[in-house]
């Protein structure tokens, strides 16, 4: 995949490398374009990263990721597109779907189906997802479409300026109406993937949650949550570590009542960043998918 960006320089006193290094190109990826012979281009004239820039110069700067990601295999697995840019890809993940290959999921996840959808186009790709969600996790995911976007994105993941909320279903109806969840997580010892709250071993975990609605009938909550950390399994631990395990989790809810429901009721609602590139407010939402909302009926 190749993406292009022009800019046209406004001020005097700064070199190539310092412009790019402003507009958030990360050093790896400055040293991917100065291995490319037109990836710094200064009006018509390839350039090195240390030429001098000045007033009203133009820079066009390319990459080129010619090869797609290695041992993903292109499958033709339906994608439900939410948006799509020259940067970004935001996907409506279903549940029972890995978002990467592993041992036993080598043609079942989200990646295969990625892949086969830019093959399609003859598009090479390198499939870099920004907000890994859980197998069973339904909702919305981005994924990077160029070294560029992926670089901003998972840099403001780190500062927590990608906001990310959930609908979950839990157990019990005695919850407050709003609270804070803040329990360091750590895997639990023998095992490769359950966690615990561990406040010896754990690294600091932050749920914010919110009561949308109660079902006493059924003894369930319907809570939105939003994350401050990106713990794995942080909603499913922290729930059922304050005693309202979420509906359906078979890993920390084992002995569950709720029959409607073959995974945990959890569901990636919405996501709010800026655009890597415009700067733009972005906010996507997905509708709760249909197994929850059996649920509350």
């Amino acid at each position: 995949m190749t993406r292009t960006f022009t800019y046209q320089i406004q001020s005097d006193a700064q070199t190539v490398q310092q412009f790019l290094s402003a507009q958030g190109f990360s050093r790896q990826t400055i040293i991917s374009l100065k291995k490319q012979p037109d990836g710094i281009v200064l009006n018509g004239t390839p350039v090195y990263t240390n030429h001098p820039l000045s007033r009203y110069d133009t820079l066009t700067v390319t990459l080129k990721e010619p090869l797609s990601s290695e041992k993903i295999l292109p499958v033709p697995i339906p994608l439900d597109i939410v948006y799509e840019d020259e940067d970004i890809l935001v996907l409506n993940k279903p549940a029972d779907m890995p978002v990467h290959p592993s041992l036993h999921n080598y043609n079942n996840t989200l990646a295969n189906g990625v892949a086969f959808y830019y093959q399609s186009q003859n598009t090479p790709f390198i499939f870099r997802c920004i907000n890994r969600l859980d197998r069973d996790t339904t909702g919305l995911t981005i994924i990077a479409k160029n070294q560029f976007s992926a670089g901003v994105l998972s840099e403001r993941m780190s500062r927590r300026e990608i906001r990310r909320e959930y609908l979950a279903i839990v157990d019990g109806i005695d919850l407050p109406d709003r609270g804070v969840i803040d329990a360091p997580i750590a895997r639990v010892n023998g095992s490769a993937i359950e966690r615990q709250v561990d406040f010896v071993c754990g690294e600091r975990a932050i749920t914010h949650y919110q009561t949308e609605c109660k079902r006493p009938e059924n003894n369930l909550t319907l809570i939105r949550l939003w994350l401050e950390t990106g713990r794995t399994h942080q909603i499913r631990v922290h729930m059922k570590y304050i005693g309202h395990p979420l509906a359906g989790d078979f890993l920390y809810h084992p002995n569950k009542e709720h029959q409607k429901i073959s995974r945990q009721a959890l569901h990636a609602r919405k996501l709010i960043f800026h655009h890597p590139v415009t700067g733009k407010l972005l906010i996507f939402e997905a509708p709760i998918p249909q197994d929850m909302l059996s649920l509350l009926q």
